[in-house]
């Protein structure tokens, strides 16, 4: 279905209402609007933008809950201006091909953009766009309310009352780690790792330290964190956050080699990337309680198949890729996105270009 300011007119009025020398100027206007395909139906602020932008025509995937058909995709990208996608979209050679010359900008829904070839979009000149800062509260908040499920075994608790596996009290039944004192460990210090270790502060940690590919002293001094080797943030760690993006050097760097120098009562979180995490040797330190438990956001692939053996451990909680996923920041991720798209198509700066 094809939508934007253009085609308002047409729902208002019958076309015996409409004389000729109307709906010449109405398909003259439609002509010179820039065609945009959207690859999913996004929240509703971002598609408002586009609608009353009178810039654009677009076309959606009109839904939410199923990803637009690779073949549905290539042929609908055809002559395009534009590509407004999400991250469960590849863009790759292909892809462009198919789009044709026309493609100038991309704007994707998302802070990662493992799933855009860079470099092909790049030797094209196709610009592109992208939604971070938007997302930093909700993913924080969300990274803090998984560690402390996992921690506090918060999911095994539920079901044990569910179930009815509350007995008597016990001393030691259901017994995870505390916050307080304790060190807490982030694998790439940006906004997002601030905002996480702001909100751990007032749960009385003893100290933060981090490791990124350089050091970060300005971010680092607003939460009074320490630079480390990935080694000693292993090793030190009470609780490990990874908030690092996923890059040829991040793939599969939280490892056997990661996990065999942490403690075994330390908790490991993912809100950033499933492929950062080698989920087999995971899978090992948590069975063998090399680690205490783990708290995945993210994993490969998604959704991660039920028969995954992760899945079966009691000490690993696993959510559907939720961590920016509130009202409020999906709305500002899709309205980012659609502002991104104009002003790109536009040839202004974007707001937030990769």
């Amino acid at each position: 279905m094809w939508c934007g300011v253009a085609l308002r007119p047409l729902q208002r009025l019958s076309a015996t209402s409409l004389i000729p020398s109307s709906l010449q100027i109405l398909q003259k206007n439609m002509s010179t609007l820039q065609r945009v395909y959207v690859t999913r139906q996004i929240p509703p602020d971002g598609l408002k933008i586009l609608r009353e932008s009178g810039q654009v025509q677009f076309e959606l995937w009109d839904s939410d809950d199923v990803p637009v058909p690779r073949s549905d995709l290539l042929q609908k990208v055809k002559g395009v201006d534009g590509l407004l996608c999400v991250l469960t979209e590849k863009i790759d050679a292909e892809l462009l091909d198919a789009a044709g010359p026309n493609l100038k900008v991309l704007s994707t829904m998302s802070v990662g953009f493992d799933h855009l070839d860079l470099d092909e979009l790049k030797k094209r000149g196709i610009r592109v766009g992208y939604t971070p800062d938007v997302l930093t509260d909700a993913v924080a908040e969300l990274t803090v309310a998984l560690l402390l499920a996992t921690s506090r075994r918060l999911i095994e608790a539920t079901h044990e009352a569910k179930i009815g596996g509350w007995g008597t009290w016990r001393t030691l039944w259901l017994c995870g780690h505390e916050l307080a004192n304790s060190t807490v460990g982030i694998f790439g210090l940006g906004r997002i790792g601030v905002a996480i270790a702001e909100r751990l502060a007032p749960f009385k940690v003893k100290k933060f330290i981090y490791t990124d590919v350089v050091p970060r002293p300005e971010l680092a001094s607003q939460i009074n964190a320490e630079f480390v080797s990935l080694d000693e943030l292993a090793k030190r760690s009470d609780f490990l956050a990874v908030c690092c993006a996923l890059t040829p050097e991040t793939k599969e760097i939280c490892n056997k080699d990661l996990f065999s120098k942490m403690k075994n009562t330390s908790i490991f979180i993912n809100t950033s990337r499933g492929g950062v995490v080698n989920q087999e040797d995971l899978y090992e330190a948590l069975s063998t309680g090399k680690i205490a438990g783990a708290g995945l956001d993210v994993t490969v692939p998604e959704p991660l198949p039920t028969s995954h053996p992760l899945f079966t451990l009691n000490n690993c909680v696993i959510l559907p890729h939720i961590a920016s996923a509130s009202y409020t920041t999906r709305n500002a991720m899709s309205s980012l996105a659609a502002n991104n798209l104009l002003l790109g198509l536009r040839g202004e700066p974007m707001i937030k270009e990769l």
